[in-house]
């Protein structure tokens, strides 16, 4: 690969920033084995800046969360004619924006739970009118699981909505489907193997994500192959239906039918030593740096975007 201005760009100022610190680390390391200098940007309002004064022309991208992941950070470097790992400008705020993102993967004949949008601060008398229990109620553009609670009764959702208000002000109510937790990367336009994801706690939360020891990832995925494959094709359909690029990681529900519900999709996944993106690879017989080289030499062929995409 001709040398690049490369940077791993990493950091910000979300909840998700920790994480998104160690995924950045974990690329970084990876680069140096392929021996690619690069540089390692921790992510601050001073980011133009930044890239302009290392005079930056590639960017792998490892920040999660609010600005890394909704479309904003991907604006800048669409401004400055840089090229960069993982989904444009569109793809990440539809992602990002839960509600936004299943009326789409809706409409593209995709099995999505049943939702609903409530503004904390006029909470209506029944949040979840038309939403069965029990429920799952989450911030509506939070990733990595951050503020998501779960309600059995209908006289816990209004104290379960202004809780997790306190992450942002629109608060997705949704159908909570038993089932097997599954997830499926999506690697330039193929489906990975199928992992499934056994957490220690309750559901699989922030801690369950990211602690060691937080979760199991069982590859293959116990499941039929015919619901493994359904989800490989809804995960696929996914990824093109929100114009995705690069790669994605799309979560489901398995319920007891073998019927994959689709949860949400994950633009820019984890790529820290418990994430998994890397175990999904790892099965497909790509290692770690192998992963990392291929995202960088997508991104590299692509080259920067002229258009919000």
């Amino acid at each position: 690969m001709r040398r690049r201005r490369l940077a791993v760009l990493a950091g910000g100022w979300s909840a998700e920033r920790p994480i998104s610190l160690k995924s950045g680390r974990a690329v970084a390391a990876a680069l140096r084995r392929w021996a690619l200098p690069h540089a390692f940007i921790d992510v601050t309002p001073a980011i133009d800046r930044d890239l302009r004064r290392r005079r930056v022309d590639l960017v792998f991208l490892t920040t999660h969360g609010s600005f890394g992941e909704d479309g904003r950070l991907q604006g800048l470097l669409d401004l400055r004619g840089i090229a960069y790992t993982g989904s444009g400008v569109r793809a990440s705020a539809l992602a990002m924006h839960k509600p936004t993102a299943k009326t789409i993967l809706r409409d593209a004949g995709l099995s999505v739970p049943a939702g609903r949008v409530v503004d904390a601060r006029v909470l209506p008398a029944a949040p979840a009118r038309g939403v069965p229990g029990p429920w799952v109620v989450k911030p509506a553009s939070q990733g990595s699981a951050v503020g998501v609670e779960m309600v059995d009764r209908a006289a816990g959702l209004a104290r379960a909505v202004r809780r997790v208000s306190r992450w942002e002000r629109a608060v997705l109510i949704e159908h909570r489907v038993a089932g097997t937790e599954i997830t499926v990367g999506v690697l330039g336009d193929v489906a990975l193997p199928v992992v499934e994801i056994v957490p220690r706690h309750a559901f699989y939360d922030y801690h369950s994500k990211y602690a060691p020891g937080g979760s199991r990832h069982v590859v293959p995925a116990r499941i039929s192959r015919a619901s493994a494959r359904a989800a490989q094709a809804a995960a696929v359909a996914a990824h093109r239906a929100l114009g995705c690029r690069h790669v994605s990681r799309v979560d489901f529900i398995v319920d007891h039918r073998g019927k994959p519900w689709l949860l949400e999709v994950n633009t820019l996944p984890g790529l820290t030593d418990v994430s998994l993106l890397p175990d999904a690879a790892r099965a497909a017989g790509v290692d770690f740096d192998g992963l990392v080289l291929g995202m960088l030499v997508m991104a590299r062929r692509d080259g920067p975007l002229q258009h919000a995409s």
